[in-house]
């Protein structure tokens, strides 16, 4: 264990695939890891398999649902009453529903773990942020070349993937947004794009859940997500961990990277500023952050 000794990092959907590589690479840096998961036994059992993998005791779970807002608040909740500062946000947890359905909120479950999640526990979090903290937000799938925002929730064709594709691209422009609206604050705001990897959501994915032409090749994509014990999942963890470690990028903000850690153009999609700020005027009420500009930061928390 070297490095970064006592920086805090709150991971979400840490207990499995890439987030818990991603955690046990920054544990192995000396990082303060907490990771949340839905499930308390699973994730004890992650957070036991962690502290032996990384030589690093200070690994601890908080327990969450981030699919209502409900979910989300009771997460920040427990992390505020904590009152220790956040170094590191990093926004892990995704969601791939195979069928339509919506949460007590009203919003489809993929929409609200994908989008609706890291903009409200942003916001939630917002007085734990250290003065140079960073937010770190994973991407995925193959962006569409245009948003379609009449489509936002499946609201009129539900084809899973493709709609996971297509949450992923708002949530990018919404965290670009952000990025825009901290630029004064010492605060960072940056997306990375793991790649590939085999994880529980990506073996559990069926023919059904792909675009139409996709499914020809179903038995293709069946083999490039088998079950690898792992090693994909940390290959895919390098980005975020570049993006919550490098020394190299403190102070950077707005960033988009790929899977080898290097600057890459925004989607065409949301290449212009003012598409960003359209969806953030869209996604902000949905997720229940209307207003959310100013830093209110708790100096208590440092």
């Amino acid at each position: 264990m070297t490095g970064l000794t006592g920086r805090i990092v709150l991971l979400t959907g840490g207990t499995g695939g890439i987030g818990f590589a991603s955690a046990r690479a920054l544990a192995r840096l000396g990082f303060d890891v907490t990771v949340t998961g839905r499930d308390a036994a699973r994730g004890e059992a992650a957070v036991a398999q962690l502290r032996e993998h990384s030589g690093n005791p200070h690994i601890s779970l908080l327990v969450g649902d981030l699919t209502t807002r409900r979910g989300v608040d009771a997460v920040a909740d427990a992390w505020l009453v904590r009152g220790r500062a956040l170094d590191v946000l990093v926004h892990n947890a995704g969601l791939m529903p195979g069928a339509l359905e919506r949460n007590e909120d009203g919003l489809e479950t993929g929409f609200a773990v994908n989008v609706a999640a890291p903009l409200r526990l942003s916001h939630r979090l917002e007085p734990a942020l250290a003065a140079r903290a960073r937010v770190v937000t994973l991407t995925g799938g193959e962006h569409p070349s245009k948003l379609d925002l009449d489509n936002l929730q499946g609201e009129r064709r539900f084809v899973a993937l493709s709609l996971y594709a297509h949450h992923k691209l708002v949530m990018m422009a919404t965290m670009r947004e952000l990025a825009r609206r901290w630029s004064a604050s010492g605060r960072t705001v940056n997306v990375c794009y793991p790649g590939q990897a085999s994880t529980a959501m990506t073996r559990a994915v069926t023919a059904a859940d792909l675009p139409g032409p996709m499914r020809l090749l179903y038995s293709l994509f069946r083999w490039m997500t088998r079950e690898d014990g792992g090693k994909s999942a940390e290959k895919a963890s390098r980005s975020t961990v570049h993006l919550a470690s490098s020394p190299d990028l403190e102070g950077v903000t707005g960033r988009y990277v790929d899977t080898r850690c290097r600057d890459r153009s925004w989607p065409k999609a949301i290449a212009d500023m003012s598409t960003c700020s359209a969806v953030w005027d869209v996604v902000a009420p949905l997720a229940g952050v209307e207003g959310f500009t100013a830093l209110n930061r708790n100096p208590a928390m440092g």
